[in-house]
């Protein structure tokens, strides 16, 4: 990729600006960006030296500081200092869009709370190019994050998850992926999913199975290399109840409550129509009935 030529300084709007940079390809570094990040007074980047690395790329000279979850308590305060006094502020993460999984999104609201100005320019996101790269379903996606590294918290947090109707977007480490995957195969359903890595690079890789395939897959290959993106399909359709589910439920049911709240009751669990279930309750408590005789 070409190194680009400098950007002159510009009349750019005071408060804080949260830039988008490249994933991975660097011809997805916007003109905006670049920009922005030529004009402002400081900029405020996960870590230096991988900021540093893609600002020499493009000849952007602006000082740098770092803006990390280790550091954020202390830094807040001196970058709403600078903001106070009319600064211009850009925050980067070392790729993608910040305030995406890192502790950005506390200083824009900080910033919104002291009323100074929050701009974005949007850009490269690994969440959306690994939705789109998966072939599941786009409409409705929950972005979940980074799952706990331990499994029973990892267990719990997917089935507080596996009720959300809607794809959902993990981020994940190489040596925990192939545990994951089995977990939600568990957890979740062995729903369709994609493993995406190394997105917009050359060794861009998207892998798409059930998750039982993969995680089969992956403890078998190993840890891949690069980052990892995980999207899973939504939940499942369930098969419809047949006959002997319904009369099952009813029974159980009817142990314990009146014709009409059973039927009530079983109509909402298994999803069928009120009338259907309540005519079929009345006949399976008629039945019991005449069973019993004198």
């Amino acid at each position: 990729m070409g190194t680009g030529t400098s950007v002159p300084k510009g009349n750019l709007s005071p408060g804080l600006h949260v830039v988008a940079t490249p994933i991975g390809n660097l011809g997805d570094m916007t003109d905006r960006a670049r920009a922005i990040l030529s004009q402002a007074d400081l900029i405020a980047c996960e870590d230096t030296r991988v900021s540093l690395t893609l600002l020499r790329r493009f000849n952007i000279t602006t000082p740098c500081a770092a803006y990390h979850e280790h550091n954020a308590e202390r830094m807040r305060p001196r970058l709403m200092a600078m903001l106070a006094e009319g600064k211009r502020v850009a925050l980067i993460s070392d790729a993608g869009t910040p305030l995406v999984s890192d502790p950005g999104y506390k200083l824009a609201r900080d910033v919104i709370e002291a009323g100074h100005r929050l701009h974005a320019a949007p850009g490269a996101s690994a969440v959306l190019v690994a939705l789109v790269l998966s072939g599941l379903p786009s409409d409705r996606f929950f972005f979940a994050g980074f799952l706990d590294a331990k499994r029973l918290a990892r267990r719990r947090d997917l089935e507080t998850l596996a009720v959300v109707p809607a794809s959902l977007v993990f981020f994940e480490s190489a040596q925990r992926l192939a545990d994951s995957l089995a977990d939600m195969a568990e957890m979740l359903g062995d729903r369709p999913a994609a493993v995406a890595r190394e997105l917009t690079k050359l060794h861009e890789e998207v892998r798409r199975d059930r998750l039982s395939v993969l995680a089969q897959h992956y403890r078998q290959a190993g840890p891949p290399k690069g980052e990892i993106v995980v999207v899973v399909g939504p939940p499942l359709p369930k098969p419809a109840p047949d006959a002997a589910d319904l009369d099952a439920a009813l029974a159980t049911a009817l142990a314990g409550m009146s014709v009409r709240d059973a039927a009530a009751e079983v109509a909402a669990s298994l999803g069928l129509n009120r009338r259907t279930v309540y005519a079929r309750a009345l006949e399976l408590a008629r039945d019991d009935d005449e069973g019993e005789g004198p």
